[in-house]
């Protein structure tokens, strides 16, 4: 939200030696910890703040931009009376690509292709995914894919969690993200507490208050109005921001584990004995080949029936089972409100269902998780969840801007003490602070360190600053302050 200091107590002048009284020392309010705080985060965080908004803001138009990069592959023009079974359209796909294993298929539902997905190994993390038709068995082409997300769609998401740096572009993003709800947080105390003297304080919390004329107090009406509104949104994209990324995001799953929170896993394992020997004579091509050998493509449109008659309704991503003796897996993909995601395990021997996690029986943090994730990435309320996100990105971006503009207006431009930026807030704010806030403060303070690693170095590294530059501050009025003349006659 605000980033830079909303208000600032002016330094005190020293005494003079003119013989004129030094004008006393201003009282330190309790506040000045924070708002010091909040200046340093504000000008050195903010640019990692920029970064994240203007690859948040792309990513944004991935699912317009899929449609018109790869329309062709995840549609069909023309949908036709019933779909072909998957056993014909699983041996379209592995005509088109004969290398590699087939690891999911997701069949078409509407006017969306069916998905068979190829594991290869010189790929890696990423697999090829072929898109065939379900009412005519004609492929519509491939796509290389990391985790069913296109081309298109996996780069802007490596750009904004990395910036296509690998482990290293991981600290940006993580960086924004434990800086995001402080800055947030810290400009709503900050500005309810600069207006909280006036009648209007309510008013002027939701309405820019523009009836201070022009200047630094007009920039901040603007820059601390606008983060009022986006408070929660900042917060929202901080909390699930912070959940997969390096550091906090291990502290998250270690909580998650000590909860018993995590999202269920499903049982795979099958009593009954080794799997039914393959089938691949019939007229049927042979349709997966992982871990477990090869498997019939009929099998798929057996364990899709089994499925359906469970109550899986919608899109559907049917994994085969990745060694013998282990159940096939079938997950509802349905990502927009209301989610289904309900899973079940098959046994494609006796066509029976052997394990089932609904999404109702879900720890809470799992679906707060799961669905805060969804939303975080656009998905689950569809167009008005981007609109949101993009409102998001722009909003802050202009917080930003009128954040360094009150820092530029803020600068001295008297004759003898000019300055390219604003002084920052006066010093002292943390010996303004009363015993019991000390108490609690620093022990949270450590908490919150430990959990938001990559938060707590960075406070680290600006009390170091603010302790260096209080060094150089004091010895410079040392040296600037005038001698004592020497006594007549020695």
């Amino acid at each position: 939200m605000s980033l830079t200091e909303l208000s600032g107590t002016p330094t005190p002048e020293p005494a003079t030696t003119t013989g004129k009284p030094a004008r006393p020392a201003r009282r330190t309010s309790p506040f000045g910890a924070l708002l010091r705080l909040h200046f340093y985060a504000g000008i050195l965080v903010a640019p990692f703040l920029v970064v994240a908004a203007l690859t948040g803001l792309a990513y944004t138009t991935t699912p317009q931009l899929d449609s018109i990069l790869y329309g062709d592959q995840l549609t069909v023009a023309q949908m036709g009376d019933r779909q072909l079974p998957l056993a014909e359209q699983i041996g379209a796909a592995r005509n088109a690509h004969p290398d590699g294993s087939i690891t999911t298929v997701q069949p078409g539902d509407g006017d969306r292709t069916t998905k068979v997905v190829f594991s290869v190994p010189e790929l890696g993390e990423n697999q090829h995914t072929v898109y065939i038709n379900p009412y005519t068995g004609e492929s519509q082409g491939q796509l290389t894919t990391w985790f069913g997300s296109t081309p298109a769609t996996t780069w802007l998401d490596d750009l904004h969690r990395h910036l296509h740096l690998g482990t290293v572009g991981e600290h940006y993003s993580e960086l924004a993200a434990s800086w995001l709800w402080v800055m947030a947080l810290g400009g709503v105390i900050l500005w309810w507490r600069r207006r909280g003297a006036a009648r209007a304080a309510a008013r002027h919390l939701l309405v820019p208050d523009l009836s201070t004329g022009k200047g630094v107090r007009r920039t901040r009406g603007w820059h601390a109005t606008t983060g009022i509104w986006l408070t929660v949104g900042l917060l929202f994209l901080s909390v699930t921001g912070l959940t997969w990324s390096r550091y906090a995001g291990a502290n998250f799953a270690a909580g998650l584990d000590a909860l018993s929170a995590r999202t269920p896993e499903i049982p795979t394992g099958l009593t009954a004995g080794p799997p039914a020997p393959a089938e691949t004579g019939g007229g049927h091509e042979h349709g997966a080949a992982g871990a477990g050998g090869v498997v019939e493509s009929a099998a798929f449109d057996r364990v899709l029936t089994v499925a359906r008659g469970a109550g899986l309704s919608g899109p559907v991503e049917i994994t085969p089972a990745p060694e013998p003796g282990s159940a096939w897996t079938v997950t509802q993909v349905d990502n927009t409100w209301p989610v289904k995601k309900d899973r079940i395990a098959v046994d494609p021997a006796s066509d029976t269902v052997t394990a089932r996690s609904d999404f109702a029986d879900w720890p809470l943090l799992a679906k707060l998780s799961g669905l805060g994730i969804q939303a975080h990435m656009g998905i689950l309320f569809g167009l008005v969840n981007q609109i949101l996100l993009a409102a998001l990105a722009l909003g802050l971006l202009c917080v930003i801007f009128w954040g360094y503009r009150m820092w530029w207006q803020r600068r001295p431009t008297r004759v003898g003490r000019r300055a390219i930026a604003g002084t920052p807030p006066a010093r002292g704010g943390v010996r303004g602070l009363p015993l019991w806030a000390l108490l609690i403060g620093v022990p949270v303070t450590v908490a919150i360190g430990w959990a938001l690693p990559l938060l707590g170095l960075t406070v680290l590294a600006f009390l170091v600053i603010d302790v260096v530059l209080g060094a150089v501050s004091r010895r410079r009025r040392a040296a600037a302050a005038p001698t004592s003349p020497a006594p007549a006659g020695s």
